[in-house]
């Protein structure tokens, strides 16, 4: 005999809550305590509990939507990912879900289970989470594409050498001269900004300069220049800089210029992404392809949703030094 799906009061005893804490959690409610939307999304992983909306929707008719599950919407990088998605979305007939996780695996575990039904497949972007984490949360039922994560050994992933342009920054500024060099990078628990770290650490060990300064930053303009002024009260000494997003070498630069530095002349700065705000500003950085990855993975998505399931395939975007102004002088 089939088993019935699991309901919402399945979800409630599991957990040990109210049916109504179990609705708080799925809905978002922030008047409920962490510890117990853990328990919920605990719970409703272990059920694999589809909420009652979503269904409805459960049978061989498909909604014509996919999911989309990213850290944050904030900044130009993820505006110009959406930006790609949506048009590949758009030309095969799809409309997009988008939600947010903040870092959270709570977040993305409510997240997913709320897409549950509604979508055809999902696209996740976690950098922040761990490899075990993705795993555990990803629903088994759905085709799923992750995008910039650890590469996955169950689905297919899209992503960039993270490393090598790590390497390619600290190369670029150590073939215009520059020997003390420093590295702002993003989140620590961030898979991306630790490889991009390591491979700028690498480059410059290799090339036998001094080590370099490292800071930790959070992708954002602000840690870019808070960075900068906690180097400069200290006394650091430097004059090649890399920072691990565009945003946060753009801070760095208004850092850097209000305490009299010149841009390149004393400290020659490099970014990552290539946003378009880079190009105006005359910032050098390591080109990435961010419209094309999410027309990549919803293409991908797609042909899985058509075709069934396909092998764990990994495949990294190409990256680009573009050198501007910010490193080699000239006007912006």
């Amino acid at each position: 005999m089939k088993q019935r799906p699991a309901t919402i009061r399945d979800v409630a005893r599991r957990a040990g809550v109210s049916v109504a804490s179990v609705s708080r959690a799925l809905n978002g409610h922030e008047n409920i305590r962490e510890e117990t939307r853990g328990r919920v999304m605990r719970a409703i992983a272990d059920l694999q509990y589809v909420p009652n909306a979503a269904a409805r929707s459960l049978s061989n008719a498909k909604t014509g939507t996919l999911g989309v599950v990213l850290p944050d919407l904030y900044g130009e990088f993820f505006s110009e990912l959406i930006r790609g998605m949506d048009k590949a979305a758009s030309d095969h007939g799809y409309l997009l879900l988008l939600s947010t996780m903040h870092a959270d695996p709570a977040l993305a575990g409510q997240a997913l289970a709320v897409m549950r039904g509604r979508v055809d497949g999902v696209i996740v972007m976690a950098p922040q989470l761990s490899r075990e984490t993705i795993d555990a949360l990803m629903p088994a039922e759905l085709p799923g594409v992750e995008v910039i994560s650890e590469a996955s050994a169950d689905r297919p992933s899209i992503g960039i050498d993270n490393r090598a342009g790590g390497a390619m920054g600290a190369r670029h500024l150590l073939n215009i001269g520059r020997r003390r060099l420093a590295h702002i990078m993003g989140h620590e628990n961030n898979f991306d900004a630790r490889q991009r770290r390591d491979g700028f650490v690498e480059a410059v060990t290799k090339a036998g300069a001094a080590e370099p300064l490292i800071a930790i930053g959070d992708f954002r303009e602000d840690s870019g220049a808070r960075a900068v002024e906690n180097w400069l009260k200290r006394g650091d000494s430097f004059d090649g800089l890399m920072a691990a997003n565009d945003m946060m070498a753009i801070g760095a630069m208004e850092a850097l210029r209000a305490h009299g530095l010149r841009i390149p002349e004393d400290v020659a700065v490099i970014g990552f992404d290539d946003i378009p705000l880079a190009r105006h500003l005359g910032l050098s950085t390591i080109r990435v392809h961010v419209a094309e990855i999410g027309s990549d993975a919803v293409n991908r998505l797609v042909a899985m949703i058509k075709n069934g399931q396909i092998g764990p395939t990994a495949h990294n975007q190409p990256l680009e030094l573009v050198a501007r102004a910010s490193t080699l002088g000239g006007p912006a």
